[in-house]
């Protein structure tokens, strides 16, 4: 039988492998740009090559950071792309990805500048500049949510593309899972399946967030939103109740973990309607039952259930007064002369 993966399970194997394979230890010397004297290695025994291969890289950095300062990107990138690719063992090589990436993002070429990025950790997972990589993933990531359109060639814009932006969020989470990113970017996940109309991909991510980040700032946004999300999925209470009872759940448990939390009101309007509805379809079975199949015992049952879901409330009276009607109709059938049945007679 083949084995078959979900998107997830395929992010996670991936971004595994490639901070497992090809990962190059983070050279012990800095790399500093002037304008004057160019880039310059605090030890040059550390820039990670000797003799005529170090002073062509060196070169090469120093053509690409003046194409990039006047203005042709274009060629920087590929500059600073081919060194990386050709010096990967050297001091060059990660600042050489890091501006390469820069500049696409520059350019509005957000995938290439994201995978770049990517590379980079890939590469040099130990980097200093680790922190400041995920943020800028993060922000590539947040302007494909919200729309942005990737620029093929630098120039032409293309279609948006949410998933690609919800499939970077995912590379993002797996990067970091235990940054401060890891909670916004389950949100934004959340948030960018929403836009696509994939609502129980954007529970999963906001249950993810307050399973595996409970102590985060946004579980108690994440609680309301689970609970606003599930509701969304209520069709009304002539149709099954399991995501009324999610809904309610979720409203619930955030009114007790967060009593003082600012939107307490907002928690015990959705629970008021879950429970309104919940109560209603419990109306419309035992309407069903007294009215279709006369069977008062089911009837009654249901009633009382509507009773017991939301005490107090317009269902609860409207159910009181279905079983006053039960009473009445039961005694008046009780007092009812009962008629012999007819006689049939059969013909052979």
């Amino acid at each position: 039988m083949p084995i078959s993966f979900s998107r997830r399970s395929l992010l996670a194997i991936w971004v595994a492998a490639a901070f497992t394979f090809g990962a190059t230890p983070r050279l012990a010397a800095d790399l500093t740009w002037s304008a004057s004297t160019g880039w310059q290695v605090e030890g040059a025994s550390l820039a990670g090559l000797t003799g005529t291969q170090g002073r062509t890289a060196l070169d090469l950095m120093n053509k690409a950071r003046r194409e990039e300062e006047a203005g042709s990107r274009g060629s920087a990138i590929k500059a600073y792309e081919k060194i990386a690719r050709k010096y990967t063992g050297s001091i060059y090589a990660p600042e050489a990805l890091y501006r390469a990436a820069y500049l696409l993002d520059q350019r509005k070429q957000y995938y290439k500048s994201f995978l770049d990025f990517q590379e980079l950790l890939r590469r040099y997972p130990n980097t200093k500049r680790f922190n400041e990589i995920i943020g800028e993933q993060y922000r590539i990531a947040s302007a494909l949510i919200d729309g942005a359109h990737n620029r093929a060639w630098g120039w032409f814009p293309t279609f948006s593309n949410r998933t690609r932006g919800i499939e970077f969020f995912e590379v993002i989470l797996l990067n970091a899972p235990y940054s401060d990113y890891a909670p916004l970017a389950l949100m934004d996940i959340a948030r960018g399946n929403q836009f696509i109309k994939s609502t129980e991909d954007a529970i999963d991510a906001l249950d993810r967030l307050i399973n595996n980040y409970p102590q985060s700032v946004l579980a108690p946004v994440a609680y309301l939103k689970l609970g606003d999300l599930h509701a969304s999925l209520t069709e009304g209470p002539k149709y099954d109740q399991a995501a009324t009872k999610e809904a309610m759940t979720y409203y619930e448990d955030y009114m007790i973990l967060y009593p003082g939390d600012s939107n307490i009101a907002v928690a015990a309007a959705g629970v008021d309607k879950m429970k309104t509805v919940l109560a209603l379809s419990k109306i419309y079975i035992g309407d069903f039952y007294f009215y279709r199949r006369l069977n008062y015992t089911a009837a009654r049952v249901f009633y009382n259930e509507a009773i017991t879901a939301y005490p107090d409330s317009t269902p609860a009276r409207t159910a009181k007064k279905r079983l006053t009607d039960l009473d009445a109709r039961m005694a008046k059938d009780s007092v009812r002369p009962k008629t012999a049945p007819k006689k049939r007679f059969w013909f052979f």
